[in-house]
């Protein structure tokens, strides 16, 4: 199965992954207990307002909180940047936990099977978006052309259920990783050209009403970009929000191959160490990184 477009110029070598996720919200102490008790993180330290949090068999956060008293949540228009960030989870098996656990806790997630994996849709106390998900494997997913073909179709939550019944929910367990960023984007057009010909993404689905689907290596989507919120002002600086999202990539050479894309293309770049941090054109920011 061979699947999604290259980007013109500089591509981003196979061996990618999305790393940390930093959010804005209102209060500390409140979306700990959210992420702890709800979601399954573990905590990894609180410095004053800065709270890090990952899954359990790693010491690197998946998700930091960064307080802020002043931020306003997300409102019902939401705001250019985060629609989502997602948690992959190494099975169904876990998938179905998690979602029992959710059920005796009272809360009722939004869920949908993506063809390529079947996810849990949930919003913290700020209204940030989180989904929650397992892959189906690659073998069994579809291609039209060069398209991977995605939809969005009911879950079977019993049948998730069923594969999760003989396990109690211990929180997020070892294995867990940031799958994807979903983001909403004032232009497509634009982003695309951001996130593919100068980034070097590969697209994957293009054919999606509104939305753009891209990754490296093959995957379904480290990064999904989206304009359904319409003409709304990007998120400011007492929103809840995105502060930052994080792409993993193998090397510094690999690091210093994607600021010279950027730069090339027009794009802005700043040099922090072993990283480089940029903004899209809808001005959230990405943090590009060596996993070594």
């Amino acid at each position: 199965m061979t699947a999604g477009v290259a980007p013109p110029g500089h591509r981003l070598p196979p061996k990618v992954r999305v790393g940390p996720v930093r959010l804005q919200v209102t209060d500390l102490a409140r979306s700990l207990d959210y992420y702890e008790a709800v979601l399954g993180l573990r905590r990894l330290s609180v410095d004053g307002p800065v709270a890090r949090l990952t899954p359990h068999g790693t010491e690197r956060p998946l998700v930091v909180l960064e307080e802020r008293p002043d931020t306003r949540p997300v409102g019902t228009r939401g705001r250019l940047g985060l629609y989502h960030f997602a948690i992959l989870l190494p099975s169904r098996r876990d998938l179905g936990a998690f979602l029992q656990h959710l059920i005796d806790l009272g809360v009722d997630p939004g869920a949908s099977d993506h063809s390529v994996s079947e996810a849990l849709y949930l919003r913290d106390p700020d209204g940030l978006g989180i989904e929650v998900y397992r892959d189906r494997p690659r073998a069994k997913w579809s291609v039209a052309g060069r398209e991977l073909q995605m939809h969005t179709a009911p879950l079977d939550g019993r049948g998730v259920l069923a594969a999760g019944s003989a396990d109690r929910w211990h929180g997020m367990p070892e294995g867990t990783v940031m799958g994807h960023v979903h983001l909403h984007v004032g232009d497509l057009a634009e982003a695309e050209h951001f996130y593919h010909a100068a980034l070097g993404l590969d697209k994957m689905v293009w054919s999606y009403p509104g939305a753009l689907f891209l990754s490296a290596g093959g995957y379904h989507h480290h990064l999904g970009l989206n304009t359904w919120a319409g003409a709304v002002p990007p998120a400011g600086e007492l929103d809840a929000r995105l502060l930052e999202w994080t792409l993993d990539v193998p090397s510094g050479t690999a690091v210093a191959a994607v600021a010279r894309s950027l730069e090339g293309a027009g794009y802005e770049v700043a040099r922090e160490g072993h990283a480089i941090l940029t903004r899209d054109p809808s001005g959230t920011p990405l943090r590009v990184t060596a996993l070594g």
